[in-house]
């Protein structure tokens, strides 16, 4: 079986490859093909893979190249991508500060950013993968992936997104309990980045409320939210709920720190140099700090379950179809589904609270206009999205935002030359 990762110079890619090395029973790999323009450091990447294989007797072959084609006969697609670079997510993360929003590069005006930017190019790649690998399935792991997953199944692709959040708690909450994780399943609900926990089942039984009883402190400093909020509301919301529950709170802690990108830089850095040392052949610790954990144990588990049509349920980026009422059935939403052959389908939702509904529909129609924004262009479309985002919201800071974002991206986006 062939895989293809694009984006594979990525410092994340250890992380998928030691996936692929401890689950190759379920996942019987005979080539990677490491995809990047970034031919220096696609090479230290590869070379890290093929001895990370090699370390534990794994036959796969690891390709890496620059050129798209090479994903004709893979089963699968994983897209990676970072259009910018650190650099441009440092402004994703910096600029919306000026006019006093949240600075992140998944949401907000930082997330409407690397939209802009990301999903040209993400489409530009799915047309050549269904060129040459008309039957692959493709798994976005490229954020903002309810945007990105959006835009690709707008424009008919076999495309699923994907996020490591529900995996992240579905790992946490077996620690709490001492089991393993495959006794838990979760009640996850909401768009990407914008999702709740509602349940947490350990063989059939919510056993939500005891966990929160026990260990709502550590939860709430997990997730960046107040001490009580979490057993106040009875469920849990992921950490980028903190952008828009104490979005002032954040914006302060923002300006007076380093941004996430340069110290991701700093980070890339040092595992680059790790990367290069030839006695290198296992997934260093500090891979660990660079966020994507448990990125592995989740795609393998979905590319599996695509192509072998299991039927197991996951938690993953797909329209809504009327799974959540309240949002017409081409939204994306991230939600439990069962993956089959076909495809995943929804899996039934309980009704949705109007706190959770509001917000989830508010941030979902920004998404519909910033997916317009992407594809078409224009000044005014994009300070319609930013108006329509619910950390925007205001016409002075759109306005400005349009500016400022419009500037800093201009040489990504075709429509401004």
């Amino acid at each position: 079986m062939k895989i293809a990762v694009v984006g594979g110079g990525s410092t994340y890619t250890p992380e998928l490859i030691d996936g692929f090395a401890r689950l190759r029973d379920e996942l019987p790999l005979t080539e990677i093909v490491l995809i990047d323009p970034d031919t220096p450091r696609l090479e230290l990447v590869a070379a890290m893979a093929r001895r990370m294989l090699a370390r534990v007797g794994h036959p796969a072959r690891v390709v890496a190249t620059d050129s798209i084609e090479q994903v004709a006969g893979a089963s699968a697609v994983l897209l990676q991508i970072r259009v910018g670079g650190q650099a441009a997510r440092n402004s994703d993360e910096t600029l919306p500060l000026e006019c006093g929003c949240v600075g992140q590069e998944t949401t907000g005006a930082g997330g409407l950013a690397k939209a802009l930017r990301t999903v040209p190019v993400v489409l530009d790649i799915a047309e050549q993968v269904r060129r040459y690998a008309p039957d692959a399935w493709i798994v976005d792991f490229t954020n903002p992936v309810g945007i990105v997953t959006r835009a690709l199944l707008d424009a008919g692709h076999k495309a699923v997104g994907l996020c490591n959040v529900a995996i992240g708690f579905q790992r946490r909450f077996a620690g709490f309990l001492g089991v393993d994780p495959s006794r838990i399943s979760l009640g996850h609900v909401g768009l990407n980045h914008l999702t709740w926990i509602r349940e947490v089942h350990l063989d059939g039984a919510d056993v939500l409320p005891a966990v929160l009883e026990k260990h709502e402190p550590e939860l709430a400093d997990r997730v960046g939210l107040p001490a009580g909020l979490l057993r106040r509301l009875g469920i849990v919301p992921s950490y980028y709920l903190r952008f828009f529950y104490i979005h002032d709170r954040v914006v302060d802690e923002q300006r007076g720190s380093l941004s996430r990108a340069a110290a991701v830089a700093e980070m890339e850095t040092k595992l680059l140099e790790l990367y290069a040392d030839p006695s290198v052949d296992t997934k260093p610790a500090l891979l660990e700090e660079r966020g994507g954990a448990y990125y592995s144990e989740a795609a393998v588990a979905l590319i599996v379950s695509l192509l072998d049509d299991r039927g197991d349920v996951q938690v993953v980026n797909l329209r809504n179809n009327g799974t959540l009422p309240f949002l017409p059935d081409e939204a994306v939403i991230e939600v439990p589904a069962t993956i089959t052959a076909q495809g995943p389908r929804p899996v039934p939702v309980a009704p949705v609270s109007p706190l959770l509904a509001g917000l989830i529909s508010h941030v979902s129609a920004y998404e519909t206009l910033a997916v317009e924004a992407a594809l078409h262009g224009g000044r005014d479309r994009v300070f319609d999205a930013l108006l329509a985002h619910p950390l925007i919201g205001q016409v002075p800071q759109a306005a400005e935002l349009t500016r400022i974002l419009v500037e800093a991206e201009h040489a990504h986006l075709a429509w401004t030359t």
